[in-house]
């Protein structure tokens, strides 16, 4: 027989896993992870002429939940086969436009910058996560700053996808142009790497940063959530929507650090938008302006809607 936990779908990517935790977290659900690898040559079919099969995995897993939370076009084939076998037994949520029919899903949960709409649709103001401003205030010591009367800058870097490359000329453009601005007579800029941020990126940064500031050299979440709860200011690379909206959980001012894209970014566009119409973030420019918003906690906004779309399929 299901519980009622979740069973979350991802290729196992940070910006994945913190989307699906979140919203499994929101939902008060126990859940576990099941990374997600498809066979190599249907790493390169889109889900939409996919078939709809769980022997397309390198992998079986078991579904012992009630509640599949997949996010990432690898996920989408799976959480649709399990549909496909077990029924209504299981309430399967896609995070993202899925790409392929929307009714293979009891819920799709997108962000506005996706575009899509539907009855099966809920939309978001940027991504879900599981950051929390509960666990933020508890890591909040973790970082031991020396800041004295300075103003604590966290500054969090992503790393290189199809949109941004990440060049050795814009990294080094980007960081000269922080650390000269943000003077370390009266700032203290801490560096947090992400999960996709390359190791030369990390030297550069150290190089440019380490005196008078702080340079985290590893992937650590408690110091990400030390320096976002220490920050007046938090800068974040442009080319990840997560993290400048987890960022935006915290209610301080964000600004995002434009790199030249390598092609086409209408989705980006209209996130940057969004968020900077929402008064939470602006671009990095040559001035430092200070300014508030109501904090963004979409997660637990979204949460309860879909707890009575639950309801009403007889999941809880």
């Amino acid at each position: 027989m299901l519980e009622l936990k979740a069973l979350l779908l991802t290729q196992g990517m940070h910006g994945m896993v913190s989307q699906t935790e979140g919203l499994a977290k929101a939902l008060k659900l126990n859940f576990k992870h099941q990374k997600i690898k498809l066979k190599p040559i249907w790493n390169l079919i889109p889900p939409k002429i996919t078939p709809i099969s769980e022997n397309l995995l390198t992998e079986k897993f078991v579904c012992d939940s009630k509640i599949v939370i997949s996010c990432g076009r690898k996920s989408v084939i799976p959480s649709i086969a399990l549909k496909k076998r077990l029924g209504k037994e299981i309430f399967n949520i896609h995070i993202q436009d899925p790409k392929v029919s929307y009714k293979h899903f009891d819920l799709i949960i997108s962000p506005d910058h996706d575009g899509i709409k539907g009855e099966n649709i809920i939309t978001t103001r940027g991504s879900i996560h599981y950051l929390t401003k509960k666990e933020i205030t508890e890591n909040s010591k973790y970082l031991q700053l020396d800041k004295g009367k300075k103003q604590i800058v966290s500054f969090v870097i992503g790393g290189p996808n199809k949109y941004y490359n990440y060049s050795d000329e814009q990294i080094n453009y980007m960081f000269n142009k922080i650390k000269t601005l943000f003077t370390p007579d009266k700032f203290k800029i801490v560096v947090i790497p992400s999960y996709r941020t390359p190791e030369n990126v990390i030297k550069i940064a150290f190089n440019t940063f380490s005196i008078n500031h702080h340079v985290v050299k590893k992937i650590d979440k408690k110091a990400y959530l030390s320096s976002l709860a220490q920050a007046d200011y938090i800068i974040v690379t442009c080319d990840s929507t997560s993290m400048i909206s987890e960022a935006a959980v915290t209610g301080k001012p964000v600004y995002m650090a434009m790199m030249k894209p390598k092609k086409g970014i209408h989705r980006f566009r209209k996130f940057f938008t969004q968020f900077k119409e929402l008064g939470i973030a602006r671009e990095l420019t040559d001035t430092i302006d200070n300014w508030s918003y109501n904090k963004l906690d979409e997660v637990n906004r979204i949460a309860p809607l879909i707890k009575e779309k639950m309801k009403s399929n007889g999941i809880i």
